[in-house]
């Protein structure tokens, strides 16, 4: 007897479910699956169950244990039980926690409950978190990282079970927008949900959920910009005309969208429109400007988003502020003239430029002798510096090389062709970046340029084939 196994993480795995020929299970990935015995294989505990064996304190044990200082032996004082009644938070984080066990003996050990962690347990739905956290009615944050929680056929029977829940952590367990909008209904007051490292390409409009979010994070997700700027997306906010703010997200305060592939000013200005956003970070992402100056970038985000107070991690003063929207004038103010900026500038400018207006009442026409020209991104600002290596060649030696961010991937293919002699189809390309060490990303689609990928200067590009 065997049980078939999909890892996590594929690298572990030795096939894809098959052996001699007969197909015992699928896995998403071709080598994601093994193979093994009854012996090996544990199915984990109930909660409390494992409560109990992180939260039990043995007073013998404790006791015969000798502590000394300098020679000197201490002794101790009164050691208490724990009690698990009084317990406002719950840490089993790498535990084998399964499911709630026997029907309310949850709610009567630990009722106080307000956060707990469970990332990476054994869970493998939301049924059963669902048992465990309907008898924690004081719960309001809740671990769930590193888990593989199938989506439930029918949510409404397990709304009641998070009816207090205000945080929600679901990083790296390979979701999907579609998938978190299906969940969505079960978590009415949430206000801070954290998705890093999902499976999210697109952002679709949450209708009639999230509706109380404040703080939203998909840094390092696989997120096309275009899809971020899509009404099938978050957020092309097309109830609100250039400048001024829509209705959606109204209680979004924080957005974090670090290490996804953002190469275009107009998302930011899309952005702007949010009436509450004050804290936003974007590292990681291709947002660049004509000088090719992170500060410049930096001083533009600032000058486009009007109520921000916190960028990248880094407080914005009053003086950081004015000094980031004067030199934003300056930067587009001869643009801002041709276009008519004095009367009424066009329509094709306040789309680019949309605090252009705001900007001008509140310090006044720019003086024509200061202002500067906008010109394109020098090409030598745009060469990518890559690192191309051959995890499974070790012995060809890495290969360095300066090109365009415009490039397409197939072009990228073609230079490996020339370089190596093998068919571009055969070619298997990811990348990974010095700012996340350790995730490898995908490069899969050949008519996407580098800058699509948000692959920066410096990065390594794992060049692999049969």
């Amino acid at each position: 007897l065997w049980y078939g196994v999909e890892w996590d993480n594929p690298e572990r795995g030795k096939h894809d479910g098959s052996h001699e020929g007969v197909q015992y299970f699928t896995c998403r990935n071709p080598k994601g699956g093994s193979f093994v015995r009854p012996a090996n294989v544990s199915f984990g505990v109930d909660f409390l169950t494992v409560v109990r064996q992180e939260y039990t304190i043995d007073r013998e044990e404790v006791l015969s244990q000798e502590i000394s200082i300098s020679s000197r032996k201490l002794e101790w004082g009164k050691v208490k039980e724990r009690s698990y009644e009084n317990l406002p938070s719950v840490l089993l984080a790498r535990s084998e926690v399964n499911g709630a066990g026997a029907d309310g003996e949850i709610r009567e050990t630990t009722p106080y409950v307000q956060w707990l962690d469970m990332c990476g347990t054994l869970l493998s739905c939301w049924e059963d978190v669902a048992a465990i956290t309907q008898q924690l009615e004081h719960l309001e944050g809740l671990h769930l990282s590193n888990n593989r929680l199938r989506v439930p056929s029918e949510v409404s029977p397990l709304c009641r079970s998070f009816c207090s829940l205000r945080t929600l952590a679901l990083n790296n367990c390979d979701l999907t927008w579609t998938q978190i909008l299906e969940c969505a209904p079960m978590w009415p007051q949430l206000e801070v949900l954290s998705l890093e490292e999902n499976n999210i390409t697109e952002l679709r409009r949450p209708e009639g959920v999230l509706q109380s979010l404040k703080n939203l994070n998909v840094s390092s997700n696989p997120l096309e910009q275009n899809t971020v700027l899509s009404i099938a997306a978050l957020p092309r906010f097309d109830d609100a005309a250039p400048g001024s703010q829509t209705d959606m997200f109204a209680a979004l305060k924080t957005l974090r969208l670090e290490y996804n592939k953002i190469t275009e000013w107009c998302v930011v200005n899309e952005l702007g429109k949010l009436r509450s956003l004050v804290i936003f970070t974007c590292r990681g992402n291709r947002l660049l400007s004509s000088d090719g100056n992170p500060k410049t970038a930096n001083q533009m985000l600032i000058a486009k988003l009007g109520k921000l107070k916190q960028l990248n991690n880094s407080q914005i003063v009053p003086d950081d502020r004015k000094g980031a929207e004067c030199d934003y004038m300056k930067m587009f103010g001869l643009e801002w003239l041709e276009v008519g900026g004095g009367s009424e500038p066009s329509r094709e400018f306040l789309i680019q430029h949309p605090r252009y207006p705001s900007l001008v009442q509140k310090y006044g026409v720019p003086d024509e002798g200061l202002l500067k020209k906008w010109v394109p991104l020098a090409l030598k600002n745009q060469l990518l510096k890559i690192t191309f290596v051959f995890p499974d060649h070790p012995d060809r030696k890495p290969i360095e090389k300066k090109l365009p961010n415009s490039m397409k991937v197939q072009k990228v293919k073609g230079l490996l062709n020339r370089l190596l002699k093998v068919p571009p189809s055969d070619l298997k390309l990811t990348y990974t970046t010095l700012k996340k060490m350790g995730i490898e990303y995908e490069i899969d689609i050949d008519l996407k340029t580098l800058s699509n990928y948000a692959i920066e200067d410096g990065d390594q590009v794992q060049v692999r084939w049969s």
